[in-house]
């Protein structure tokens, strides 16, 4: 009647205003009972409306709504619409960049268009390329890359690897699998790497195609591939087969004469030199350090000549630079048995630590020869001297010194600490030519490196030994 309410308990006294088409607000004031009284009904100012309002409550006295004054929040900024300027600038631009992505789109494609009918065309060239025609053997392909001597074109090797049929596994190592292989009836060997030596593959597959690495006593690299799917990976080393196998295998079941010992020492020599020697020329080959020579790495041919084999710890000497291509590497690898007495106590390893010029490449090509020394004592006790004498059975050096697969602490302790060397037989010295290789192989293995021969003054050496009058006569 009086223009007031009553408030039960639980209920508030509300003054609202709310915006409406004329220029003034409408204001309102009243009760609100329990149910609506709720801080979500008292403070809906705070929520966005299509149209502005706000309210307040109140409940602490006596007609308490008359002192609320809400407010009407402010209007948000018009938003102004896009000029006709503005409108046409956005377009071109828009148009710009949007012909720009299709332009460099295209000259992509043409170029990647381009670049695939290049390369379809040199595969094509070298399918047709009179290196690969039906009829060509593994000996012409030899041939046909020994010119430069360093392989043959990359798409020629895989097409060989592909067209290779397994026969048999001819061979177990650290590095994987070893199979006798055909290819267009003539045998290959197949050197399947195991995962874990991906380094070795890269490494001898690169040392292999160096240039002018080609050599009668370096085993003849034919092809290199990988193959494999997401599950499985095989990288493939193919060569030349020697059926006769390694030097190793063929002491065991073969005693030597003066000819063969010749044919094979001369070889082994005449291959290490070559590794060891640097060609000067428009494509030179750079020295090589082999740093695993023994006799499981040198396989015999059917002339009874040795080939150097298994490049996977070799390391190549750039005189341009002076450095060795794998610089600050561990001195301390190879097989335990051949090491020599510097590799042993550590002495390598430090130089190399130090430096990686043409003196740690001095030290490793000596380390080389200590190695080989071995290799020849192992001929020797195969061979009857040229005059029929007995030979001693096959045996690994130190084979009577150390366990059968010894650590470096029992090769250190009966090389470096004893100065042990391998027994030359007295029945040597009644031979001519058993005598002149056990000096020579006594000045190979001589503690210090510095003292040891060259492998080219070793290979010099033995030729003047082979050519000799009293080749087949005792010494004097």
């Amino acid at each position: 009647m009086n223009g007031t309410c009553i408030l039960p308990l639980g209920a508030q006294c509300f003054s609202s205003i709310e915006e409406t088409s004329d220029e003034e607000p409408i204001r309102r004031f009243g009760c609100l009972p329990p149910d609506e009284s709720s801080d979500m009904q008292c403070k809906g100012n705070l929520s966005p409306h299509a149209v502005r309002k706000s309210i307040e409550c109140c409940n602490f006295t006596d007609l308490c709504n008359q002192n609320l004054h809400p407010k009407l929040a402010d209007k948000p900024p018009p938003v102004s619409e896009m000029s006709w300027e503005d409108k046409i600038f956005y377009t071109i631009l828009c148009v710009s960049i949007t012909f720009c992505v299709i332009f460099f789109i295209m000259v992509a494609l043409i170029f990647n268009s381009r670049f695939k009918k290049q390369e379809e065309a040199r595969q094509l060239n070298y399918l047709c390329h009179p290196i690969l025609t039906p009829t060509t053997t593994l000996t012409d392909l030899i041939d046909k890359s020994s010119g430069s001597g360093s392989g043959l074109p990359i798409f020629v090797q895989r097409t060989i690897a592909k067209q290779i049929e397994p026969i048999k596994m001819v061979g177990k190592g650290r590095h994987g699998e070893v199979w006798l292989g055909s290819w267009r009836d003539d045998k290959v060997a197949v050197k399947i790497f195991s995962t874990t030596e991906e380094k070795s593959w890269f490494r001898e597959t690169e040392i292999y195609q160096t240039v002018l690495m080609r050599h009668d006593n370096i085993l003849g690299f034919v092809a290199a591939d990988i193959k494999g799917t997401g599950s499985w990976t095989q990288m493939l080393l193919i060569t030349e087969y020697h059926e006769f196998g390694s030097l190793y295998d063929y002491l065991q079941t073969n005693e030597l004469d003066v000819s063969s010992l010749m044919s094979l020492i001369c070889s082994a020599a005449a291959g290490v030199a070559h590794l060891h020697t640097e060609i000067f020329s428009t494509q030179g080959k750079p020295a090589i350090a082999h740093r695993d020579i023994k006799s499981k790495n040198i396989l015999v041919k059917r002339n009874v000549e040795c080939v150097i084999a298994d490049f996977g710890l070799a390391v190549r000497y750039n005189s341009d630079s002076n450095e060795i291509d794998i610089a600050r590497d561990n001195a301390r690898v190879g097989t335990r048995r051949y090491m020599a007495p510097e590799v042993l106590d550590g002495t390598l390893d430090k130089l190399l630590n130090q430096t990686s010029d043409v003196r740690a490449f001095e030290a490793l090509k000596m380390a080389d020869i200590y190695s080989l020394s071995l290799v020849f004592w192992e001929m020797c006790r195969r061979c009857n001297g040229g005059k029929d004498l007995k030979v001693e059975e096959y045996a690994l050096p130190y084979h009577d010194k150390v366990p059968s697969d010894p650590s470096f602490e029992d090769m250190h302790e009966v090389i470096v600490k004893g100065g042990v060397r391998p027994a030359v037989p007295d029945r040597w010295k009644e031979s001519f030519v058993l005598n002149i290789i056990s000096e020579i192989m006594k000045e190979s293995w001589h503690p210090n490196p510095g003292v040891r021969p060259t492998a080219l003054r070793i290979k010099k050496s033995l030729n003047s030994l082979r050519n000799s009058d009293k080749l087949n006569l005792s010494p004097s």
